[in-house]
C-alpha cells in the first residue's frame, strides 16, 4: 500500500455521474492536468466535456487515482473492482460509515465491508472531499477552491472538508502545495498522508489540523520523517475534550486532560502546536519562507509608538524576546535617525522619515545585528479602492534592501489582517520577505518557528498500554506504601480504627499529628482531614468529627517552602500523561501546571519544574529559603517508575501535597486508582 500514485497520479478515474464528479474533471482540466481522465458512467456519454466508459471493467489502464461519487453502498462495490485491476487508490466521497453509527447502525459494518474491498489499495475518506494537488493540477476535489498552481509550498492535512474549502481561500500569501482531507481516517490516516506528502521535495512545511489521532505509533513515524527530511510540521489540534477525566478522581485529572496530553505529545515529537487558524496559515507562511528561526529574538520597528506598544504588549506571555539595543545599534540609529527619537526595541522610528527609503534602510538595517533571529517592520497597507498605495512602496523597498545586508530574515507586519491586501502579500512573499497578517498570528508564528528551529535529542518511545480491568482506588496508607517502595519519602504513620485509639496513636507518634478520615476522596474539601494537632483530646474530638470509622494518624510535616501536584494520569488517546502542578487545595484554582509524557527524562522533569508560576517559591523568593529541587525531581521520576512498573494497571496516580522543604520532598497524601491487566 502506498500514496505516491494516488496523490501525484498521471491518470484519473471519476466514477459517478453527479455534480460532483463533474467538478473533478473540470478542475483538473481548468488547472492542467496533463493525465488521462476517465468519466466512468452506465448511461451518460460524456461529463464535463470528456467521453465516458460504460465500467471499471472496461477502462484502457487501472487509474493511478479514482475519485468515488456514488453512494456508499455502491461505493464498496466500486472499490472492490478498482483494487481486482490493480488502480492505485481512491476517494471515497459517500459519507453513511462509522461516522454515522450512532444513527444509522449499517454504518460501522459498512465500514468494515469498505476495508475489505479495498484490501492492499489505498483509500482515503470516507465521508470526505478528496484532495488538491496544486504542484501537478491534480484535483480529487468535488467543490470550489480558492487556490492556485505552485511550485513549491506548503502542505496542509485536515479531517474536516468545510476547513480545507476555508483554508484554499486564504489570502494571506502562503503558496500552498497539497489540501488533503482525511474524513473518517477508515484505513489511511493524518499520519501516513503526512509522511507521504513530505516525501514530495515541493513541499516544505506540513500543517495538521486535528481532531482526532488516528495512530499514535503512526504520528511518531510522521516526526522521525519530518525529522530526517527537516520539515517542519504545524498542529492546530481541535476538539479538546478531556479523555482521561472519563472516570477520573483526582486533581491530576481534571488537569491533564486530553488537551494536556495532545499538547505533550506533539512537544514530544518536535511538531509545533498552535491554538487558532489564523496563527496555523501565518507559521506555514514564516516557515516556507525563512524556515525554522534560530531563536525569538526580534527587532521591531514601525513609525508609531501606539504599534511599538501594541508589539511589545502583544508578546506579553510568548516565548519570543526584543533584546535591548547594543552601543553600536544606538550609535547607527542616532546617525539614521537624530537625536530628537526615543530608541528602544519595539523602535518607533516615528514619520518624518518615511518616504525616505535611505534612511528607512539605513534604520532598518542598524536594527538588525547577528543575534537576532528576524526582524519585522510594521505597516498596514492602505485601501486600494480609496487610496493610493505607492505611498508605501518605501517600507517594501527598505526592508529588502536591510534584509539583503543583513543576511537576516525580514517581515512586513500588518497590525490588522485586512490591511495587508493580497496582491502585497504575494509580492512580499516573492522578493523572500514574511507578509504577516495579524500582530498575534505574526508573534505566534515567530514563536513557533523557534520552536522548530531548536536542536532536540530523539524523543523517548511514548508508553500507550491498554486501560487495566477493574480499577479500584486503594486507600491512602496502601498508595503510600507502594510508592515508598520507589523511593517516594512519606511520613510516619499509622492506622487507627476509633476516635479513641486514634487519640492513642498520636501520643505515641508525637505532637503535632495530622488526622484524615480513610476512604474519602478529596479529603480537605470533604472535612475528613484536621491539621497541626497538638493534644490527645484534639486528635479523638477532630475524629469523632469526620464522617468514617477508620483514620490515619500521621506527622506532621512543617518547614514547607511550596506545596505541589504530582500526579500520572492514562489519557487512552495519547498514553500516560505526567502532570507537575502547583498543589494543595489551590490545584485546580491556579491551573498552575506543565504536563509530559511518560516516560520523560530527569532533564525535562526539571524543565516542567521551572515553567510553573509557582518556580519562584521554589527557587527562594524574596529571601526564603529555597526548595531542594533534586529532591523533587527524584520523587516524581520515583512515581514515573511506579508506572513504568505497572503498565497496563495504573489508571491514575496522585502526589497531593508534596511538601517541598529546603531538605526533602516528602508526599503528604497520595492517591493510586490499580486494575488488573487486560489480557484481551
Amino acid at each position: 500500500m502506498g500514496l505516491d500514485r494516488l496523490l501525484r497520479p498521471k491518470s484519473i478515474a471519476v466514477i459517478g455521474g453527479g455534480t460532483w464528479c463533474a467538478n473533478v474533471i473540470q478542475q483538473c482540466r481548468e488547472f492542467g492536468f496533463s493525465g488521462a481522465i476517465y468519466p466512468i458512467h452506465p448511461t451518460k456519454d460524456n461529463i464535463s466535456g470528456v467521453a465516458c466508459i460504460r465500467s471499471i471493467a472496461d477502462l484502457p489502464e487501472p487509474p493511478d487515482a479514482s475519485f468515488i461519487g456514488i453512494n456508499r453502498f455502491a461505493t464498496i462495490k466500486a472499490v472492490g473492482e478498482l483494487q481486482a485491476i490493480g488502480a492505485g487508490g481512491a476517494v471515497c466521497f459517500a459519507s453513511g460509515f462509522l461516522e454515522a453509527d450512532n444513527e444509522d447502525k449499517d454504518g460501522a459494518d459498512l465500514q468494515v465491508q469498505l476495508l475489505d474491498a479495498a484490501g492492499d489499495m489505498t483509500v482515503i475518506g470516507p465521508n470526505c472531499y478528496g484532495f488538491v494537488n496544486y504542484l501537478d493540477g491534480a484535483l480529487l476535489w468535488p467543490d470550489q477552491h480558492g487556490g492556485v498552481r505552485q511550485e513549491t509550498g506548503v502542505a496542509i492535512i485536515t479531517q474536516s472538508s468545510n476547513i480545507a474549502i476555508n483554508i484554499t481561500m486564504q489570502r494571506r500569501g502562503l503558496p500552498v502545495a497539497y489540501v488533503v482531507t482525511a474524513g473518517n481516517q477508515a484505513q489511511t490516516g493524518l499520519s501516513e498522508i503526512g509522511a507521504a506528502l513530505l516525501q514530495d521535495s515541493r513541499v516544505t512545511a506540513l500543517g495538521l489540523h486535528i481532531e482526532g489521532l488516528d495512530d499514535l505509533r503512526g504520528f511518531e513515524k510522521l516526526a522521525t520523517t519530518a525529522r530526517r527530511l527537516c520539515k517542519p510540521i504545524v498542529v492546530l489540534k481541535v476538539g479538546k475534550s478531556s479523555h482521561a477525566q472519563r472516570a477520573a478522581i483526582s486533581h491530576t485529572a481534571s488537569l491533564a486532560g486530553s488537551a494536556a496530553g495532545a499538547g505533550a505529545l506533539f512537544a514530544r515529537l518536535g511538531m509545533a502546536e498552535v491554538n487558532t487558524l489564523p496563527e496555523l496559515l501565518e507559521s506555514l507562511k514564516l516557515l516556507h519562507i525563512a524556515g525554522p528561526l534560530a531563536s525569538g529574538k526580534i527587532a521591531s520597528m514601525s513609525c508609531s509608538g501606539g504599534e511599538a506598544s501594541l508589539m511589545a504588549d502583544s508578546a506579553l506571555g510568548r516565548d519570543v524576546e526584543f533584546p535591548d539595543l547594543t552601543a553600536s545599534q544606538i550609535k547607527d540609529l542616532r546617525m539614521a535617525l537624530g537625536s530628537m527619537v526615543n530608541l528602544s526595541n519595539p523602535l518607533d522610528y516615528h514619520t518624518y522619515i518615511w518616504g525616505d527609503v535611505s534612511a528607512m534602510t539605513a534604520t532598518f538595517t542598524a536594527m538588525m545585528t547577528r543575534e537576532l533571529a528576524i526582524g519585522v517592520v510594521v505597516a498596514d497597507f492602505p485601501r486600494t479602492d480609496r487610496c493610493d498605495p505607492v505611498a508605501w512602496d518605501c517600507v517594501i523597498k527598505s526592508v529588502a534592501t536591510a534584509g539583503k545586508a543583513s543576511g537576516r530574515p525580514m517581515g512586513i507586519v500588518a497590525s490588522l489582517s485586512e490591511n495587508m491586501p493580497e496582491t502585497v502579500a504575494l509580492g512580499l512573499t516573492a522578493k523572500g520577505i514574511v507578509p504577516f497578517c495579524g500582530l498575534n498570528a505574526a508573534l505566534a508564528a515567530i514563536e513557533v518557528a523557534a520552536f522548530c528551529g531548536r536542536k532536540r535529542t530523539l524523543p523517548l518511545p511514548v508508553n500507550v498500554p491498554k486501560q487495566s480491568v477493574n480499577p479500584q482506588v486503594l486507600t491512602e496508607a496502601d498508595a503510600k506504601e507502594l510508592l515508598a517502595g520507589f523511593g517516594v519519602l512519606i511520613p510516619a504513620s499509622h492506622i487507627a480504627n476509633s476516635a479513641i485509639e486514634s487519640g492513642q496513636i498520636a501520643a505515641k507518634t508525637g505532637f503535632p499529628v495530622v488526622l484524615k478520615g480513610q476512604g474519602i476522596a478529596h479529603k480537605s474539601e470533604a472535612g475528613a482531614v484536621a491539621l497541626n494537632l497538638a493534644s490527645e483530646a484534639d486528635v479523638i474530638m477532630a475524629a469523632k468529627a469526620i464522617p468514617t470509622d477508620s483514620f490515619l494518624v500521621e506527622e506532621m510535616i512543617t518547614g514547607a517552602v511550596a506545596e505541589l501536584l504530582v500526579g500520572v494520569v492514562l489519557d487512552p488517546a495519547h498514553g500516560y500523561v505526567l502532570t507537575i502542578a502547583a498543589g494543595g487545595i489551590m490545584a485546580e484554582l491556579l491551573t498552575d501546571s506543565v504536563s509530559l509524557l511518560v516516560p520523560s527524562t530527569a532533564a525535562d522533569i526539571t524543565q516542567a519544574i521551572g515553567q510553573l508560576r509557582i518556580a519562584k517559591l521554589l527557587h527562594g523568593f524574596r529571601g526564603q529559603p529555597a526548595a531542594n529541587i533534586k529532591a523533587i525531581v527524584d520523587t516524581v521520576m520515583a512515581v514515573q517508575s511506579f508506572v513504568i512498573e505497572h503498565v497496563g494497571r495504573i489508571e491514575e496516580v496522585e502526589i497531593n501535597p508534596l511538601l517541598c522543604t529546603p531538605e526533602n520532598a516528602i508526599a503528604a497524601d497520595a492517591l493510586i486508582r490499580l486494575g488488573k491487566y487486560d489480557d484481551g
